[in-house]
């Protein structure tokens, strides 16, 4: 039998006498308003949302109503994939080839197009029911991303940055454009069903995940000169590397590590490499309790398989916790909602939040040591954001202080739009319950471990 965790009971129960004081002051209007926050609140079991079909609507819960929520959804799509071009957009459809439409997400910024944002782009599109734009983003990235070159070390993964052209700035690939693009076809496969060719959804996140943990070393020009290159996960680590090169792949990034993903992967992944997924989620989980400062719960932008920080030859930088860093909570928090596996993630929410709160909430930084010493970069909304989504794990009255710290904030426009917009719309995803795991009736675990087939060491 399910059980409630205390603190699920003990916040429930203080929401609803709030609610019910309120309904007293205000009109009988206001009546399905807490009906709908109670709804909310009553949240996670210790299987989690996918087990129980219980995704929480923090915003609901903090008091907003339903419709104003999935108001605010539509319009922060409506402005990110179709709104104004020149401030407004990030998803720039470009004609068609014979599979149908194509579009790229635009980093405007940094002026190109990264697997990151083609991968959340089509992450975004199949939580908010848009099949078109998900297969023209996934069109895109394969006719202009994708590696098919034998002899290429990238060979099987998406080019992380190339222009708008699809020229390529560096062929080489960023893991967690291939952790969300899996997870995003798996999801769309069970939402929409599976196509044909391209549209295959299912066939090509098999293919993908094999190459991730089974791709082979191979050696081979690039444009940055001769590089060697295997597989995306260590195997005996079990974890995300930072790149599969040679000179970098004993080295992570804590926002890589997705285990509310690797779960699904172990679920409807290829039957072989299961056991390994459900290892990989628990070591992640492992490795953010090691990474996360046990003040601040910050962690790095890059880090070492023990948890500790690493410093990159071209970027020592990446010691402290920047941009990259702000995903690190938001993962860790999706899982504990998804899957409910580790209560270390509920008091490294607490922890993150208590320090940014310290800070205070109009005025912290968005770059800091691992420690808490600011070094600037202002209050940006993409850590607002992920902030926000921390508050799922989070069991403190204070967590939807940071639930409406995101709503308060208009959606990206300008210059940076591209990173904190893709971070916004995630979060209000998350925040509102429409972010879910879409799985199959059926999916189960593996019951036990399992050695991975062919592992050669790079």
């Amino acid at each position: 039998m399910a059980i409630r965790p205390f603190h699920t009971l003990r916040r429930s129960a203080a929401l609803l006498l709030v609610l019910a004081l309120a309904a007293c002051a205000r009109p009988a209007t206001e009546a399905q308003r807490a009906t709908d926050a109670a709804t909310a609140g009553a949240a996670q079991t210790p299987a989690g949302a996918v087990a129980s079909g219980r995704y929480p609507d923090l915003f609901v819960e903090a008091g907003y109503p339903r419709e104003e929520v999935d108001a605010r959804l539509q319009a922060a799509f409506a402005q990110l994939f179709h709104g104004d071009a020149k401030e407004q957009l990030v998803y720039y459809e470009t004609g068609s080839n014979a599979h149908g439409p194509m579009a790229y997400i635009h980093d405007v910024n940094s002026g190109d197009v990264r697997s990151e944002g083609m991968s959340y782009g089509m992450m975004i599109a199949v939580q908010m029911d848009r099949k078109r734009e998900f297969d023209a983003i996934w069109n895109w990235a394969m006719a202009h991303m994708y590696q098919v070159d034998p002899a290429h070390p990238a060979l099987g993964y998406f080019a992380w940055s190339v222009r708008t052209d699809g020229v390529a700035n560096d062929e080489m690939p960023a893991p967690d454009g291939e952790e969300y693009f899996i997870t995003a076809l798996y999801f769309a496969a069970q939402r929409w069903g599976d196509g044909e060719g391209l549209y295959d959804y299912r066939a090509h996140a098999d293919r993908l995940l094999g190459d991730v943990l089974h791709r082979q070393r191979i050696t081979g020009p690039t444009a940055r000169g001769e590089m060697a290159a295997g597989n995306l996960f260590d195997h005996e680590a079990k974890m995300v590397r930072f790149t599969p090169d040679l000179v970098s792949a004993a080295h992570t990034d804590a926002s890589y590590h997705l285990p509310a993903f690797y779960e699904v992967w172990a679920r409807v992944g290829p039957q072989a490499d299961r056991a390994f997924w459900k290892e990989a989620a628990q070591a992640s989980r492992d490795y953010f309790a090691k990474a996360a400062h046990p003040d601040t719960a910050l962690t790095p932008d890059y880090g070492n398989f023990d948890g500790t920080p690493w410093a990159a030859p071209w970027r020592p930088e990446a010691v402290d916790f920047r941009y990259d860093a702000w995903r690190s909570a938001m993962n860790w928090s999706v899982d504990w909602s998804w899957w409910a596996r580790d209560p270390r993630q509920v008091e490294m929410s607490n922890r993150l939040q208590a320090f940014f709160a310290s800070q205070g909430m109009a005025g912290y930084q968005s770059l800091y040591t691992l420690d808490g010493t600011p070094l600037g970069g202002g209050q940006a909304t993409g850590l607002v954001a992920t902030n926000a989504v921390a508050s799922l794990a989070a069991d403190h009255p204070r967590r939807l202080d940071f639930v409406r710290a995101l709503w308060e904030l208009p959606v990206p426009e300008g210059q940076h739009r591209y990173y904190d917009g893709m971070l916004y719309m995630m979060a209000l995803l998350h925040c509102s319950g429409k972010f879910r795991a879409w799985l199959p009736a059926d999916a189960t675990p593996p019951a036990a471990a399992a050695p991975v087939a062919d592992a050669a060491p790079l």
